[in-house]
């Protein structure tokens, strides 16, 4: 289950992000923390890291960059405008696609 589990992660793991961000902003240690949490206890913090810079490029996010106690600034991220409405988006085509899934699991009624 695991391996299956890693690649569908892979096509939501984006939407599953900017949903912990919708609730506030974090920084990329918080938001594995978070998702780790909730369950997601095999995302790796470089997938993250990599998954917010990508994310950021894209006009998602916001990022700040925030003092730290230990080491350089922390940077940051909120969902901003841009972001939300792809989030909008990732749960229609959710809700589409567990709606056909179930479907098919029932027999195709």
């Amino acid at each position: 289950m695991a391996k299956l589990l890693t690649e569908m992660l892979k096509g939501t793991l984006e939407g599953i992000v900017l949903a912990s961000l919708s609730g506030r902003a974090a920084y990329g240690y918080e938001i594995t923390a978070r998702l780790r949490e909730q369950g997601f206890s095999d995302i790796a913090e470089g997938t993250i890291y990599a998954l917010l810079i990508r994310m950021e490029k894209r006009g998602l996010v916001d990022v700040e960059k925030v003092p730290s106690e230990k080491g350089p600034p922390r940077k940051v991220y909120s969902l901003n405008a841009q972001g939300r409405e792809y989030l909008e988006e990732f749960w229609r085509t959710w809700s589409f696609l567990t709606e056909r899934l179930e479907q098919l699991r029932e027999g195709g009624k």
